[in-house]
């Protein structure tokens, strides 16, 4: 299912947080969206999901336009923050029964999701304790398995790796391409840009509300001298002055 963003803004008073963007993403695609902190990729995810409304613009979700036909709409989508946002008196369990229990998943086609997504994760142990003594990556893997409970056909993630473990970052990354693979479309900030570089299929640059490079990494790579994603980045975004600054004070500690 695509993601179709035409003349998307934002403004807050006089300060435009989101710049018109325009962007397509297609069905099955795994898209990273970076930027520097404060460019605008949170406030563009949550216009994207119905929670900020915007300025200007239309987002359509599979061809439904999010804001006219909004439950229609996030019934095809899932997000999770970087931050989640659990109920803290819930086991994980009950957790999974109410996220199942909004989309209407029916009971056996939830226990078998249910144990799947645990297993996956490795929260068997831990299903039936409340959420309120889970650790945070443990709650980050909890959002993720309420969230891929109904299986969705867009997933947004926030800086999805926040919080979690090598090992269950790297189950993380392996789902998601084993989603897209299937037909889910995936959208996804992440400031870890080696996560981008290895498995997403195109990526976005933002900086100051603007969208100033889109490509696949091949395309990102023959318009700039750089081979890497993250020195690509520096160079767009400026980051670069800051590496230069970070290089001479450490020369400077060395007696260099």
């Amino acid at each position: 299912m695509s993601i179709e963003i035409k003349n998307l803004s934002k403004k807050y008073g006089s300060y435009q947080a989101v710049k018109n963007l325009n962007l397509s993403v297609s069905k099955g695609e795994l898209f990273a969206f970076l930027g520097p902190n404060g460019a605008g990729k949170t406030t563009t995810i949550k216009m994207l999901i119905g929670l900020l409304e915007p300025t200007s613009g239309t987002v359509e979700i599979g061809g439904v336009n999010i804001w006219k036909s909004p439950i229609e709409a996030k019934r095809k989508i899932a997000f999770v923050p970087d931050q989640p946002n659990l109920y803290p008196k819930l086991t994980g369990w009950e957790f999974l029964q109410f996220m199942a229990s909004v989309f209407h998943v029916p009971e056996d086609v939830f226990t078998k999701r249910a144990n799947e997504l645990l297993s996956l994760f490795s929260l068997q142990g831990s299903a039936h304790d409340l959420i309120e003594g889970y650790s945070h990556g443990m709650k980050q893997k909890m959002a993720l398995c309420g969230a891929l409970i109904h299986e969705p056909e867009v997933v947004f993630l926030d800086e999805p790796t926040v919080g979690l473990d090598p090992k269950s970052a790297k189950t993380l990354k392996n789902h998601l391409r084993h989603l897209c693979d299937r037909g889910t479309t995936v959208f996804l900030t992440t400031h870890i840009l080696e996560i981008a570089e290895q498995m997403c299929d195109r990526v976005g640059i933002i900086l100051n509300g603007d969208l100033i490079a889109l490509g696949t990494m091949d395309e990102l790579r023959e318009r700039s001298s750089q081979a890497s994603l993250e020195d690509i980045f520096l160079e767009l975004t400026g980051g670069e002055e800051a590496q230069d600054i970070i290089s001479e004070l450490s020369k400077d500690d060395k007696g260099e």
